[in-house]
């Protein structure tokens, strides 16, 4: 790792001094759940859910930290108490369903409720990547914005045939320069905005912090069976950084031979 993490109660940043382009965002990290949320009514089972996190991701994107020498900025905070690639005026940001699964405590919330969650959980989120962008534009150093997030196989009893997503918004540069890439890994399956795209409200960390800031972005989506056991991780981080490091050096934002992968 480029250094150790360093972070507040509910943001986890590791690499802040990093010289590679790659800024990665996890904004479903953990599954914690902070003791004055009295678990969300949530069964054990339930809170530990692929509703609660993203399982692998947060692994996988430190992977991506080390090969890319990159930025990770992370969320500590399940997504059921506030998911921070929704806006607060998204239902979804504090769900009361998560596809199966009823969340109790999210269930009428306050207007002042929701502030507080908003305030507590999503804007240091925000400021932490604000930060981050505002340092590395201060030291002129090019930034590519890759979230990072897993999905379940199975959603609503339909298995999902795609093993990575690759997703964007508006800008497509970064996306469509990976997707040249995943001719590499002919094994896999590769499918641009799916499981999910902008039509499923999906992309909003894209859109405040990468489009709102000129910045090239994408969204990665990894189906989390393939993210079981660090070789598991190991492997499909390699095979990422593989599609991720050309296509920054073919944006021009970082140059040929200076590649971390």
């Amino acid at each position: 790792m480029p250094d150790q993490p360093q972070s507040g109660p509910v943001v986890e940043v590791v690499g802040t001094n990093a010289t590679g382009a790659a800024l990665i965002l996890c904004e479903h990290a953990a599954h914690d759940i902070p003791a004055r949320y009295a678990g969300l009514g949530l069964t054990p089972e339930a809170a530990i859910s692929h509703a609660a996190w993203d399982p692998g991701a947060r692994n996988l994107a430190l992977h991506l930290v080390q090969c890319l020498d990159g930025t990770l900025i992370a969320s500590r905070v399940s997504r059921l108490v506030y998911d921070c690639n929704r806006p607060p005026e998204a239902a979804s940001a504090m769900p009361e369903k998560s596809e199966l699964i009823d969340v109790p405590g999210n269930t009428g919330l306050t207007g002042a409720q929701r502030t507080e969650r908003a305030e507590s959980v999503y804007h240091p989120f925000c400021n932490a990547v604000t930060a981050a962008i505002d340092a590395r534009e201060a030291r002129a150093q090019p930034t590519a914005l890759i979230t990072v997030h897993s999905f379940t196989p199975v959603y609503y009893g339909v298995r999902r045939e795609t093993e990575i997503g690759i997703l964007h918004d508006d800008d497509t540069a970064l996306a469509d320069a990976m997707l040249k890439g995943a001719e590499k890994l002919p094994h896999r399956v590769i499918h641009r905005n799916r499981p999910y795209g902008p039509e499923d409200g999906v992309t909003h960390s894209l859109q405040r912090h990468g489009l709102a800031h000129g910045l090239p972005n994408v969204m990665i989506e990894v189906r989390n069976d393939l993210l079981q056991t660090p070789e598991d991780i190991a492997r499909i981080g390699d095979e990422l950084c593989a599609m991720i490091a050309p296509a920054i050096i073919h944006l021009g934002l970082q140059e040929q031979g200076t590649s971390h992968a």
